[in-house]
């Protein structure tokens, strides 16, 4: 492990230097991604020199351990060296999870599709729900949201919704979140206070850079037409929505929300990309389906990751078997305590794999 953590304080002095080259400063693109890996190298530094120290500390020690010493004093210095091996042994395991293999897109934006599955008009309620529960807690991290299509039903709910949460390491903390979801309630339209099930499906995709993936114009077909909506509506005077085909995989994206073609085309060319990524990398991993229809599954009721049950007032992580109270609270953005718990056994899992 030493060997490998000198190797990643050498990259880190050689990035160091290069934020300071006028030739990568001149250059955004680079510069970027040198910031980027030298911001995510950083911890593993500061983590590594806080070990060395320790190992120092715990050789002066030892070094006083072998002069002549009182009692008392043997007592306090032995005390000392019982707590930096403590220290020591915990530093370990922290680098040890620090030099697991990264994600590559863990620090992208995420792209997530929220669609209403079994249960009706129930199910978009609910999904309109889960979509207020993303954007509560984008605002309390202070992460940037941008909805792109959005179609909506006349009980008030959400029938699909694509949107983008933009922020640093946003798909590292929520990529956990794709799956179907769960609801059981008793639902406002039902007069005999029967429990329902309903279940609402979550895709969660990295957005995909211009790097990433090439879109060649040839791949693409492109029709605009007029948006639909209420007569007499701007979005009917004008061909301002965008139906975007890519040819080799047949992923198709329709944006209308915009009032100009260009901006629907910006966005609906931004999804694609995402999507035809996403379908690559999921053929790269020798996955059956690409990740969203994984994901989405069927919205069948068996079909679940996440539990929430309003009569019991609980929410029910159904990979790790986390059971957490104050569903309003949850329901209003306050999902760190799920998200932590399934990144850290996340790295559990991967530690062991690491050392079978």
């Amino acid at each position: 492990m030493r060997e490998k953590l000198e190797g990643v304080v050498d990259r880190y002095e050689d990035l160091t230097y290069k934020l300071g080259d006028p030739a990568v400063i001149g250059n955004p693109s680079e510069y970027q991604q040198v910031a980027r890996e030298h911001n995510r190298l950083g911890p593993v530094v500061e983590k590594f020199r806080e070990y060395e120290k320790t190992e120092r500390d715990i050789q002066d020690v030892l070094d006083l351990l072998d002069g002549h010493l009182e009692s008392e004093e043997r007592a306090l210095f032995n005390q000392e060296l019982k707590e930096l091996k403590e220290r020591l042994e915990k530093l370990q395991e922290e680098l040890r999870v620090l030099l697991l293999p990264r994600d590559p897109n863990d620090d992208k934006n995420v792209i997530m599709e929220i669609r209403a599955g079994a249960g009706g008009d129930e199910a978009s309620l609910f999904a309109a729900e889960l979509f207020r529960m993303y954007t509560r807690l984008a605002e309390r991290h202070k992460w940037k949201t941008e909805v792109i299509s959005i179609s909506e039903n006349e009980a008030g709910g959400i029938k699909e919704v694509l949107f983008q949460i933009n922020a640093e390491g946003a798909y590292s903390r929520l990529k956990y979140e794709g799956g179907v979801h769960r609801v059981q309630r008793v639902p406002v339209t039902e007069s005999q206070g029967r429990i329902h099930t309903s279940t609402v499906t979550v895709a969660v995709m990295p957005e995909a850079e211009e790097i990433d993936v090439e879109i060649k114009p040839e791949d693409l077909k492109i029709e605009v037409q007029r948006a639909g909506g209420a007569g007499g509506q701007h979005v009917n005077k004008t061909e301002s929505a965008v139906r975007m085909t890519h040819l080799p995989t047949g992923i198709v994206v329709y944006c209308a929300d915009e009032r100009s073609q260009m901006q629907n085309r910006e966005k609906a060319l931004r999804v694609l990309r995402t999507r035809v990524y996403d379908y690559y990398r999921q053929q790269a991993k020798s996955a059956e389906e690409e990740k969203r229809r994984a994901q989405v599954g069927t919205g069948e009721r068996a079909e679940k990751i996440r539990t929430y049950n309003f009569p019991q007032d609980r929410v029910t992580d159904h990979r790790i078997g986390l059971t957490v109270h104050n569903i309003a609270a949850i329901m209003d953005g306050e999902l760190d305590e799920i998200i932590d718990a399934l990144a850290q056994h996340e790295q559990a899992s991967r530690l062991q794999g690491e050392e079978a």
